[in-house]
């Protein structure tokens, strides 16, 4: 079963998305401020409206898969937003990872025009969104998720009902992606240290790999930073914000580990390095540094 939905922002999660769409026999409508990221999925099938609003209006869901809460309410109530087009009923399912009350907030303000939401972030980056095995952290009330169940299933095998309460997904995601950038800070200096001991790097992932501290996140991200590829699938910017967001999370909670803050403070440190444009495994450098083995 497939009807008109459509995604805007199409970079690499959400042209991915949009790709294994596609490959399942949906007909998705893009948009993207960058109009060439549109134009690369036309061949796939996707759709590239002149007028996002119009298409907006006809579908029945509109996934919004970009950076941060300023991006999706200027895509949602900005001076060119969807919400004053989107039919009452329509759903909206916010990926983007972003603090709990920022979507409590956008979801109560959607709510006033009768336009539901389901908290819907996901992770596992490009490949798996393509291949449809990423993880989504789905949170809305469960008519509303009922009726876009067809699209969640088509997006991915893994899919987690967290709860009725919008805003639990982005507490789940955030708590995900601590541990993420916990594993990869971890990963990024215990390669840096088997580096400094005049060890392979390469033989010292595969029995990292094999043994008790593997974790994906840092097989997937060093062995693209051992081989020098840090042309970016997820940014070192993304697990910044989310680090710092997840670490304000803890706080309000009253909350206070050992790990978060100094992980989030070494993906600060990287991004005030000049590093924010590449991947984030380019942690293994930025530990390789003398600076930082000093």
């Amino acid at each position: 079963m497939s009807f008109s939905v459509g995604i805007v922002g199409v970079g690499n999660m959400g042209g991915a998305m949009a790709q294994r769409l596609c490959s399942l026999g949906w007909v998705p409508w893009v948009h993207d401020i960058d109009a060439t990221k549109v134009q690369a999925l036309v061949p796939f099938g996707s759709l590239a409206p002149v007028d996002s609003a119009q298409a907006a209006s006809k579908s029945i869901a509109t996934i919004v898969c970009v950076v941060d809460a300023a991006q999706t309410r200027d895509v949602l109530f900005g001076p060119q937003g969807l919400a004053p087009q989107l039919p009452a009923g329509h759903v909206v399912l916010l990926c983007p990872t972003i603090a709990p009350q920022d979507v409590e907030a956008i979801a109560a303000q959607l709510a006033e025009r009768g336009i539901h939401t389901v908290d819907a972030p996901m992770s596992g980056g490009p490949a798996r969104a393509r291949d449809g095995s990423m993880s989504l952290m789905v949170a809305g009330e469960d008519a509303v998720v009922a009726r876009v169940q067809p699209l969640l299933d088509a997006l991915s095998g893994k899919v987690f009902h967290i709860s009725q309460r919008v805003g639990d997904g982005a507490r789940t995601k955030l708590v995900n992606n601590l541990l993420a950038g916990i594993n990869l800070v971890g990963a990024a200096e215990v390669m840096a240290l088997a580096g400094r001991l005049g060890l392979d790097l390469n033989r010292t992932l595969d029995v990292v790999e094999q043994s008790s501290g593997q974790s994906w996140i840092g097989s997937d991200r060093m062995r693209r930073a051992i081989a020098g590829d840090l042309a970016p699938r997820a940014h070192m910017t993304l697990l910044a914000k989310d680090t710092r967001l997840a670490q304000e999370a803890a706080a309000q909670a009253g909350f206070a580990g050992p790990l978060g803050d100094a992980a989030s403070a070494v993906f600060a440190a990287a991004v005030a390095a000049g590093l924010e444009g590449l991947d984030d495994g380019a942690l293994l450098a930025f530990l390789q540094r003398p600076k930082m083995a000093e």
